[in-house]
């Protein structure tokens, strides 16, 4: 049950999914109303991470709501999301957590460049210019990878996971420009898989 989700945890180049999966079973009607909830103990970012998301899918036609409009001082318990699904009917939860950092070593490849040089010339009363080969040696980059789930519950006659993905995100970047990159990646992977059903 989602109820095991809410459970906060811990927390310049593009963002990637990695891990899709999507229920098999899942051939019903695209979701229409969803509750974005951004599991972050800091609550600005919990509210840029939910605002981003729900922008995006009410932008695409679907009905979203940021938790921390209903909640603005914590994190709504199970019981009060609970509620809040049965009593403004929600048919769709979207959670977003934090899961660990991973460090990621790359080998970032040398490379030559002609370099102009000026000498000046006493017997000519003048500068002449060559050029000469400048070598910059290939060397290892070491970079934090921040990993985060982004998971869907389709709540109607029961309430089950429906499409989980996991995002790898470098380090040296806003939590704005993070959360675009992760937004432009879900919604197309969830129209895909008719999970939602986007705005012509």
């Amino acid at each position: 049950m989602f109820m095991g989700m809410l459970v906060l945890t811990g927390g310049c180049s593009t963002s990637t999914l990695v891990d899709v999966w999507k229920d098999p079973t899942f051939h019903e009607a695209p979701l229409k109303k969803i509750f974005v909830i951004g599991l972050r103990k800091d609550n600005i970012q919990r509210r840029i991470w939910e605002d981003a998301f729900a922008l995006e899918l009410t932008r695409q036609g679907v009905t979203a709501t940021s938790s921390y409009h209903l909640f603005p001082e914590s994190l709504p318990d199970t019981f009060q999301v609970i509620q809040v699904v049965a009593d403004k009917g929600y048919d769709g939860i979207l959670i977003t957590r934090v899961l660990y950092a991973e460090m990621k070593t790359e080998y970032v490849q040398g490379y030559d460049t002609q370099e102009q040089v000026f000498r000046y010339n006493k017997f000519r009363n003048r500068y002449d210019s060559y050029y000469r080969t400048v070598q910059h040696p290939g060397y290892e980059e070491t970079k934090t990878i921040d990993r985060r789930a982004i998971d869907v519950w389709v709540i109607r006659d029961e309430e089950r996971l429906i499409w989980s993905a996991t995002s790898n995100t470098p380090e040296r970047t806003t939590v704005e420009a993070v959360q675009t990159d992760i937004v432009e990646l879900v919604i197309p992977e969830l129209s895909k898989n008719a999970i939602i059903q986007i705005r012509k």
